[in-house]
């Protein structure tokens, strides 16, 4: 199994991949993480060679982020400007949202600061950089309320 900086990394992508999937598409869990497992983690895709995740650690951040999903919700609705609502966000930018916090609260064996900028570098690989700013200030103002 690999671990390390650009496993993790790769773990937190696909995570973000298996949240929007389940989102739309109802995927059991179970099948959910089977399906990455076999196809997506270290998987070469249209010439593409996706690096090796750590898989126990991409396990974890799905089945985390989906076992406390109301909670990770309510946290990041409180942290959202007034006036918007977490129904009006973009589905993708949601599941970037659930990992980071999820991460950021049951993970304490990363250091805040990696868990933000990660999922920062998540939001660059989707979005421009205003979305990325705001992934930032979310992800800060729940790292705030929860370490």
């Amino acid at each position: 199994m690999k671990t390390g900086a650009k496993a993790r990394a790769a773990a937190r992508l696909a995570a973000v991949q298996a949240l929007y999937q389940f989102e739309m598409e109802a995927t059991r869990l179970p099948q959910l993480l089977d399906e990455f497992h076999r196809h997506r983690l270290g998987a070469e895709i249209e010439d593409d060679q996706y690096i090796d995740a750590d898989v126990a650690f991409f396990d974890d951040l799905v089945k985390g982020a989906l076992a406390r999903r109301d909670e990770i919700d309510g946290r990041l609705s409180e942290k959202l400007a007034t006036g918007w609502r977490i129904e009006r966000l973009d589905r993708t930018m949601l599941q970037i949202l659930r990992a980071g916090a999820y991460e950021l609260m049951a993970r304490a064996d990363v250091p805040t600061p990696t868990v933000i900028t990660e999922y920062v570098d998540v939001a660059h690989a989707f979005f421009d950089e205003r979305e990325a700013k705001f992934v930032n200030g979310v992800l800060d103002a729940v790292a705030r309320a929860v370490r």
